[in-house]
């Protein structure tokens, strides 16, 4: 979707890039638009939704970091939080803080 004129000189002799636009006649360069995003839509390891306040089990054994410590399957995680990033899921299992993939839950 082009737009209609650069906003510098009002012409309409505009070129795409891949993520700004630039006016060919006088230069003038300013950012695309990006089209907000649906809300993020986070799926355990069966596809059931999950939302906050949600209770997840563990399916398999995690280990915790570079530790020897282990997050045994079936623990259950109650209230828990949906975040950005690679790790989805915020909790506190036995006190601590955690961030876990969704893929490594099902819904309880």
């Amino acid at each position: 979707m082009l737009p209609t004129a650069c906003p510098a000189c009002t012409l309409e002799d505009v070129l795409g890039h891949s993520n700004h636009w630039e006016c060919a006649i006088c230069g003038h360069e300013w950012p695309k638009e990006v089209a907000p995003e649906g809300p993020r839509v986070v799926k355990d390891t069966n596809g059931n939704v999950l939302a906050d306040g949600d209770t997840v089990a563990l399916i398999k054994d995690l280990k915790l970091g570079s530790s020897s410590a282990m997050l045994k399957g079936g623990t259950k995680v109650r209230n828990i939080r949906l975040q950005e990033g690679a790790h989805e899921i915020a909790c506190r299992i036995d006190g601590s803080s955690m961030a876990l993939k969704a893929c490594f839950v099902k819904k309880a």
